[in-house]
């Protein structure tokens, strides 16, 4: 069903694309809006011709098929080829989430080379130069200096 309706959809749209396209222009494009009538710029009121009717009716059609395309279920072979990647895939083993601060996880040992995480800073070994002060963010006000 999805398939007919489809390929119903398709047809339409050719047939609407060759319809438009048969059409005679209005004339004048955008070259007629520097102080021109109103009916120079919208047209004007034409007789309506075959192609004209035609138009409208493939243009309704393809809203009809296009509204009853998405509503229409496209088939159980969607759900089996959904089904078959999903055992495809590798499941993948749930990780521990890591520690952003604090005590770590249970069962965990500190990386070497990490400070303890007690929440203090280990001092600097000795003869270490200290860490300079960050640099203010541009849009933050000049740390105040003490007067002189």
């Amino acid at each position: 069903m999805f398939a007919f309706l489809l390929t119903l959809l398709i047809l339409d749209a050719l047939l609407l694309s060759v319809v438009v396209l048969l059409q005679a222009g209005q004339g004048g494009g955008l070259a007629s809006l520097g102080g021109a009538t109103t009916d120079t710029v919208l047209g004007g009121r034409q007789a309506v011709t075959l192609l004209t009717k035609a138009t409208w009716w493939c243009g309704g059609i393809f809203l009809v098929l296009a509204l009853v395309l998405s509503l229409v279920p496209r088939g159980g072979d969607s759900n089996a080829l959904q089904e078959r990647l999903r055992s495809a895939t590798p499941a993948s083993a749930p990780s521990a989430p890591l520690p952003l601060g604090g005590t770590p996880a249970p069962g965990t040992a500190p990386a070497p080379g990490t400070a303890p995480a007690t929440g203090t800073v280990p001092a600097p070994a000795t003869g270490a130069a200290p860490a300079p002060a960050p640099a203010p963010s541009p849009g933050a006000p000049a740390p105040s200096q003490p007067k002189k």
